[in-house]
């Protein structure tokens, strides 16, 4: 989740942003007496709209938008209630709805700024790059000072590439803003997409401000530890956001405890047995699960920061992840038995990522980086290699035959790394598995869309996190024919018979 830029449709359209806000309690007497006023003044387009916005703050979407219609039906040019409930709409995930309403909203006052922004975000969301940048040039025509339009269209330039026009806007939004957490995130997503960690990390913190994660902040009392040397103490490191994230950035354990750190270890229960194997861990935890006592945290993706990390001291041994030799064996086996005397080079596939489509931003993210069983069927062509399924819960229900059905048996990532462990190749889209697979120095081809998550950089074909990770990029966005195309000439060339990468 880490890669979604913080491109939202603008609250400023519809009364405070989430961050400015009042408490819950506040928010519900706030309900309460505009309830009443209500009552008093049903004609009141003002109290409508105002009760609207706090029953959606509050999380009593239903209720909002009927305010808003309420609001339409005494006002059907109110501009603003038109821009609500196209916000409200968003998000739900109906963006064709939304789309509607914040037309509506441009038909009733053509000269709205917020309406144009919004319309460029969704714009956005359907990959209409530069329409979306029109809209965002329009809004930020007729408000020039408009720091949503600014970083919305920087979120459009960076999935274009065009990193640093983006970053210039996104400088220009926390220049007018400065406690702009959303543009603060996306800058240093986008620095570091550039390469630049140095100020890439430090902005990447203002995650933790931004709407996206600020219910995930953990509400921890002692300091967060900052790289200092502090032997004997017991330091809290703790997963977020998604699998990957974790496994990409547990790298950073077994070097704390080189420096006398005892390092306690939460991460979400798939990931609890393979953690337990990293060196330098003395505890894991679940996700959920009483914590021990513990004088020091740290965020999982703070780590980079706390290291000075630069693009030249990337820890990056070939493995440092590694699966129980037990139960590698028994996968072994079990491969074995599933295509008995099939002695071809052995190669994992993953087509799609987890779709979190209770989050529709997110959800949106997800699909550019997910490419689907279908794209990848013309390589299952391939004879002179053997296919084998590692997509978890595939929501296909004709996967080919040939992929086999161990994955299914699969209970965590312990058990997923035992699998891969016998494995020559893994195939994937940028999801979890491709990090796991690269943190146990098997041989990755990361299938990468064209506006690819930060980690992964630019212009290049290789990782400095991962030695054993290569790139096969979209030649433009949302192009899997070309990736497939290259992927089926590169298989062809290094698994002649007898072979292996």
């Amino acid at each position: 989740m880490s890669d979604i830029m913080g491109a939202a449709p603008d609250w400023a359209a519809s009364g405070p942003r989430p961050e400015a806000m009042p408490g819950p309690e506040a928010i519900r007497r706030a309900i309460a007496r505009l309830e009443r006023a209500v009552a008093e003044a049903p004609t009141d387009i003002d109290i409508r709209f105002n009760l609207g916005v706090l029953l959606q703050a509050d999380g009593r979407r239903d209720e909002a938008m009927a305010q808003y219609r309420q609001a339409l039906v005494l006002n059907p040019f109110e501009a603003r209630a038109h821009n609500a409930l196209g916000i409200a709409h968003h998000d739900s995930g109906d963006l064709a709805q939304a789309m509607s309403c914040f037309e509506d909203a441009l038909a009733s006052d053509p000269d709205d700024p917020q309406a144009h922004n919004n319309m460029g975000h969704v714009m956005q969301i359907e990959n209409r790059l530069d329409d979306a940048l029109a809209f965002f040039d329009w809004a930020l025509a007729l408000r020039p000072d408009y720091p949503e339009a600014l970083n919305n269209s920087g979120v459009v330039l960076q999935m274009q590439g065009r990193l640093d026009q983006a970053i210039a806007l996104y400088r220009r939004a926390v220049a007018l803003r400065p406690d702009y957490a959303a543009a603060h995130k996306n800058l240093g997503m986008t620095l570091l997409a550039a390469g630049r960690y140095e100020e890439g990390w430090n902005e990447f913190e203002w995650r933790w401000q931004d709407a996206q994660l600020a219910d995930a902040r953990r509400p921890f009392t002692c300091p967060q530890w900052r790289g200092e040397r502090a032997p004997g103490r017991i330091l809290l490191v703790h997963g977020e956001q998604g699998f990957g994230d974790s496994l990409q950035f547990c790298r950073y354990i077994p070097l704390m405890a080189e420096r006398g750190l005892r390092v306690v270890v939460e991460v979400p229960l798939p990931l609890v047995r393979l953690m337990r194997r990293l060196p330098g861990v003395e505890m894991v935890v679940a996700h959920g699960q009483p914590l021990p006592p513990f004088d020091l945290h740290c965020p999982m993706m703070s780590l980079p920061l706390a290291f000075g990390t630069t693009l030249s001291t990337i820890p990056a041994p070939r493995r440092y992840l590694v699966a129980d030799p037990v139960e590698a064996e028994i996968w072994r086996q079990r491969l074995v038995a599933e295509a008995p005397g099939d002695n071809r080079p052995k190669v994992g596939l993953v087509w799609a990522g987890a779709a979190r489509a209770e989050t529709p931003d997110v959800a949106v993210a997800d699909r550019r980086r997910s490419m689907g069983l279908p794209a990848l069927l013309p390589l299952l062509e391939q004879d002179n290699v053997r296919f084998v399924s590692l997509q978890k819960d595939a929501a296909e229900m004709d996967v080919p035959a040939s992929l086999g059905g161990l994955i299914d048996s699969v209970v965590d990532f312990a058990d997923t790394a035992a699998l891969i462990s016998n494995l020559d190749l893994v195939i994937s889209v940028d999801t979890a598995v491709a990090h796991l697979a690269a943190a146990m120095g098997v041989n990755v081809w990361l299938l990468n869309r064209f506006d690819s998550c930060w980690r992964w950089l630019r212009e290049r074909d290789d990782s400095p996190w991962y030695p054993s990770l290569n790139q096969f990029r979209q030649p433009r966005l949302g192009d899997w024919d070309g990736v497939v195309h290259s992927v089926r000439t590169a298989l062809a060339t290094v698994f002649t018979p007898g072979s292996r990468p």
